[in-house]
């Protein structure tokens, strides 16, 4: 009985869940970024990178599943264009197109981090840094557009993941803006004088 009710709606069933995936998985990997950028556990600095690829690997996947799986919903009946060219499809076109630029960003900056040495490290940090306006658009498409957006269990969800990502990008610039502390008073290399 369960599968009969559930199968006209699968399609949309594992998009959505893709989708909510996705955006866990991409907030923490935004948390990781920071927190590696931010120098706090530098000690931890190859594991987080590791960690930060692996989720960001995993972001990808999620989000590739969440366009994708819609191509088989029966009542949107979208076309590969519609789920992967912005402007294209009529469902929500506005929101649906951030979602695409959002991961179309995702996909480049995350996918530029095996071509850095080409690119030039440099280059590609601050190349990089576009990957928390990518992340910020796909929570905009999530909150426009989702389904569950105005669900209280899908907000508190979603908070848990988002609200330490957005710290952490709020207090990027804020830090930036503290001058350095005056290095301690201490003996003059010289001796006492």
């Amino acid at each position: 009985m369960l599968a009969t009710a559930v199968a006209p709606h699968l399609f949309w069933i594992v998009s959505r869940a893709a989708g909510v995936a996705a955006l866990l998985l991409s907030s923490l990997t935004v948390c990781v970024g920071l927190t590696m950028g931010s120098r706090l556990l530098e000690a931890r600095r190859a594991e987080l990178r590791v960690t930060h690829e692996a989720l960001s690997l995993a972001a990808l996947a999620a989000l590739a599943v969440h366009g994708l799986s819609l191509l088989g919903d029966g009542y949107l009946r979208p076309s590969l264009a519609d789920v992967s060219i912005p402007f294209v499809g009529s469902y929500e076109t506005a929101w649906t197109s951030v979602g695409i630029v959002a991961f179309w960003m995702l996909l480049v900056l995350g996918l530029s981090y095996y071509a850095r040495t080409r690119i030039g490290v440099q280059r590609w940090r601050r190349l990089h840094r576009f990957a928390a306006l990518a992340w910020l658009l796909g929570l905009a498409h999530s909150l426009g557009e989702g389904t569950d957006a105005g669900q209280a269990w899908f907000l508190a969800m979603i908070s848990l993941a988002v609200v330490p990502a957005l710290a952490l990008l709020l207090a990027r610039p804020a830090a930036a803006l503290v001058p350095p502390r005056p290095l301690a008073a201490g003996p003059h290399p010289e001796g006492a004088r």
